[in-house]
């Protein structure tokens, strides 16, 4: 036998071992099915994004509280006891001299104080208005991050569907190349055909089964970028058998209108609230404070020698408290300026995502509409192609068709499935977008 087509032959062999073992890999490896549903179900329970957002909405409506703000009474005890011991001199109007050495002393005293806020410019109305507002942002920002995590999971999903559509297209075209070698064999045999045609059809067949093995690579790595993002092992063996459906009854008018309620855009509003009232804080330092203060008071004093040998006093009082700010160098009036230019860059802010969420979603659309309309064109190509190559398969083996013919025939019909395959995965992700930017996933 020819030398070369031994060696083509051993290199054949030894490229169907490794498919062989490869899809000896898939098939072990591939135990565990994923559906969409449970894809998201996971990344919502694992994703650490997530959690550190609803750590954030539990840390903020705990904060939402009058206290926090400063508008309940204050409550504080304060108890001390001294004990002394002094040298004692002292002369009286009368001539009597008193000297002590080592006089003994002590001291206690105790205390329980009430202080009540009366008014202080409506400064905790407003702090307490801005804590309610940081609650309802946090709890935006929780919103935006699950959409955010949905719309990757079913991206990274699908993509994975993509790749292993792309494995079936080209084990389709192995099939036709096993068929086109086999009919040239029997053709070889008969006398019927050259050595150069056997020799084409044999590393045609090799090329494509190192595609297969570069595709099944492609897919195994987007399967890992799927674990990824559910934060699983990205060791654990997942197969994933599902089509890509698209939704056809989006609209571009619904998507704009709905771009107001966007998470982002909701938490960009509640961020301007929140700055307007941080104005009213700062405004309120210019204001008097007046403050109600009640205590009860216990104060025993006891020295062994000198004027007083004994001083208790046990009793309640009450009071009010006036301050009034009249010059600090300008600052509470600075803080004010600062905290109206930080609302007007948060309407700013807020302008520029509504912008930039706009332009996205009308780009997005653009593709959408373009890839559905071409798609349906696509999936026509597609079935013809695939009836050409079995055509044209039909036609060599009755020997009506050249070798030159099944090839271009199996590269109308890979080029069409990849088409058709990436048509659907772009107008999949474009309505995973638009979705998003209209805070519709589910």
């Amino acid at each position: 036998m020819n030398p070369l087509l031994i060696l083509k032959c051993k290199k054949n062999l030894l490229l169907m071992l490794l498919l062989v073992s490869s899809s000896a890999f898939s098939m072990q490896a591939d135990s565990l099915t994923i559906t969409l549903e449970d894809a998201i179900a996971t990344a919502l329970k694992n994703n650490y994004e997530i959690e550190i957002a609803k750590n954030n909405v539990e840390a903020n409506t705990l904060l939402n509280n009058y206290g926090v703000a400063g508008g309940l009474p204050l409550v504080t005890a304060a108890a001390s006891n001294t004990e002394q011991i002094t040298q004692i001199t002292q002369k009286l109007t009368d001539g009597t001299e008193i000297n002590r050495n080592a006089a003994a002393g002590n001291n206690t005293q105790a205390s329980l104080n009430v202080g009540i806020l009366l008014y202080n410019g409506k400064r905790v109305v407003s702090t307490k208005k801005r804590l309610a507002e940081l609650q309802n942002q946090s709890a935006e920002l929780l919103n935006s991050q699950i959409q955010n995590t949905i719309a990757l999971v079913m991206t990274s999903y699908y993509d994975v569907v993509r790749q292993l559509s792309y494995v079936n297209t080209v084990r389709t075209s192995i099939q036709a190349s096993e068929k086109r070698l086999e009919i040239l064999k029997v053709r070889k045999e008969a006398g019927m055909a050259n050595n150069a045609d056997l020799f084409q059809a044999q590393i045609d067949l090799n090329t494509l089964n190192q595609t297969l093995l570069d595709q099944q690579m492609v897919a195994q790595v987007a399967k890992t970028e799927l674990l990824r993002i559910l934060t699983l092992d990205p060791k654990v063996a997942v197969s994933i058998r599902d089509t890509i459906m698209v939704d056809n009854n989006l609209k571009l008018e619904t998507v704009l209108d709905r771009i107001a309620v966007n998470a982002d855009v909701k938490a960009a509003d509640h961020q301007i609230r929140i700055n307007e009232l941080i104005v009213r804080e700062t405004a309120a330092l210019r204001y008097p404070t007046v403050r109600f203060n009640t205590a009860y008071n216990y104060s025993r004093n006891q020295n062994a020698a000198g004027f007083t040998l004994l001083n208790r006093a046990v009793g309640p009082n009450a009071g009010l408290s006036l301050g009034i700010p009249i010059y600090n160098g300008s600052a509470f009036k600075r803080q004010q300026q600062v905290a109206e230019i930080n609302t007007e860059s948060a309407k700013l802010q807020r302008s520029s995502i509504v912008r930039d969420y706009n332009a996205g979603a009308v780009k997005m659309y653009q593709t959408y509409l373009s890839s559905l309309q071409q798609l349906e064109t696509q999936k026509l190509n597609y079935n013809l192609s695939k009836q050409l190559l079995d055509l044209t398969l039909q036609r060599f083996e009755l020997i009506q068709a050249t070798i030159i013919d099944v090839r271009e025939a199996q590269r109308s019909f890979e080029d069409a499935g990849y088409r058709m395959i990436n048509l659907n995965y772009a107008a999949k992700a474009a309505e995973i977008e638009l979705k998003r930017l209209s805070n519709t996933l589910q």
